[in-house]
């Protein structure tokens, strides 16, 4: 048990530190996105060079390994027996590969792309509701940093609210959705007090996911 534990979060933790902010830059000849605006490896940062396409692939690749760290996961639940918590630690993983990657010296994005990832890969109505949270709050503020916040503290809700009736219950997915959520608050920490202060700036007036 304890093997394919370790060996599952070793999986998922290498695919979330897949820096896609960089790799796709380099590969389109864009500057490395760590070297200017916030300096964060992440789609919006990617964005501020103008190159809405680089922002795109950005965000599908950050989601994608998340999406890939959970079913992998699910596959050796359903195939090898293993346990059913298991996605959940490939979630948290993937997650933590993203913010802490070994790639860029640890200092990565602030993980909302991959949270997403990993919450449709782990059941798409919770990932759909998430999202959706995201585009009302978004829709309704124009801040970016309001609707990851609004989506990461919801989704662990949304899950209990769920269990039973649209997904079944399982303590280590729970626990690690709670983790994600704290994590993701940490990550945002100075966009709390920028938008405390009123200082946060709206997307079009620029700042960051």
């Amino acid at each position: 048990m304890l093997p394919s534990v370790i060996l599952t979060a070793l999986i998922a933790y290498l695919l979330g530190s897949l820096p896609f902010a960089v790799i796709v830059s380099k590969c389109i000849g864009l500057a490395d996105p760590r070297s200017f605006g916030s300096g964060n490896p992440g789609a919006t940062n990617v964005l501020r060079t103008g190159n809405k396409k680089a922002a795109v692939y950005t965000l599908l690749g950050d989601m994608l390994k998340g999406v890939v760290a959970v079913l992998l996961a699910q596959y050796a639940v359903r195939h090898w027996g293993l346990s059913t918590g298991l996605p959940g630690v490939a979630a948290l993983a993937a997650f933590l590969g993203h913010i802490f990657p070994c790639t860029l010296k640890f200092k990565g994005g602030k993980g909302v792309a991959t949270a997403l990832g990993v919450l449709l890969a782990l059941n798409i109505w919770l990932g759909l509701l998430t999202a959706a949270t995201w585009l009302i709050v978004f829709y309704a503020s124009r801040y970016s940093s309001l609707s990851a916040l609004t989506a990461a503290v919801l989704s662990p809700m949304y899950y209990f609210l769920g269990a039973g009736t649209l997904w079944p219950l399982n303590g280590v997915i729970a626990l690690c959705l709670i983790l994600i959520c704290a994590l993701l608050l940490w990550r945002h920490s100075a966009n709390i007090r920028r938008l405390i202060q009123g200082t946060e700036p709206k997307v079009g007036q620029k700042k960051e996911l």
